[in-house]
């Protein structure tokens, strides 16, 4: 069994005996300054050399509808780069992606970003179980497009398809309990 801790403090105590250092005096301390705050000191500021600070704005993004504070620059900046609309930073993240799927082409990968964020605006937020439910349908859509021909001529259109009842199972299980 392992010692307890009282026993290793009390053993290694007794065995060194080092001193307590010396106590500072508060004599020999000095208050230290910061480079920048003795540059400034030294320098008389002139309130004309300082660069004007630019104001903020809110810019909201004509996807998603969501606001952020930016200076005009960068306003401008992000509408040079997304052909004159203002879009935040987590949509533009979505039409980067949009890019490497259709191969760069910047304007229709907006575009499609677009047309997203107006269909969850206007049936997403306001009816969720709706949506849901349309995003399922666009699934089943694609599914049944990626069927090949010879698959399609095996389905009925317009039933639910059953590969075998499962009444016989039940009434089996039914008799086996008697």
């Amino acid at each position: 069994m392992a010692p307890n801790a009282e026993t290793i403090v009390t053993t290694y105590s007794r065995s060194n005996n080092f001193s307590k250092p010396p106590r500072l005096s508060m004599e020999g301390l000095q208050r230290t300054v910061s480079d920048i705050s003795y540059e400034l000191s030294k320098e008389v500021m002139d309130v004309n050399k300082l660069p004007p600070i630019s104001e903020v704005e809110d810019a909201k993004c004509e996807c998603c509808g969501m606001c952020e504070e930016c200076t005009p620059q960068y306003i401008q900046r992000v509408k040079d780069k997304f052909s004159g609309k203002v879009i935040c930073g987590l949509c533009a993240e979505a039409v980067k992606e949009e890019l490497t799927k259709n191969g760069g082409k910047g304007e229709e990968a907006l575009n499609a970003h677009m047309n997203v964020c107006v269909k969850f605006n206007r049936l997403g937020r306001t009816h969720p179980i709706l949506y849901q439910a349309e995003a399922m349908r666009e699934i089943l859509k694609k599914r049944a497009k990626s069927i090949s021909p010879k698959e399609r001529v095996a389905v009925k259109k317009g039933g639910i398809m059953r590969s075998s009842s499962c009444i016989p199972a039940i009434t089996k299980d039914m008799t086996d309990r008697t």
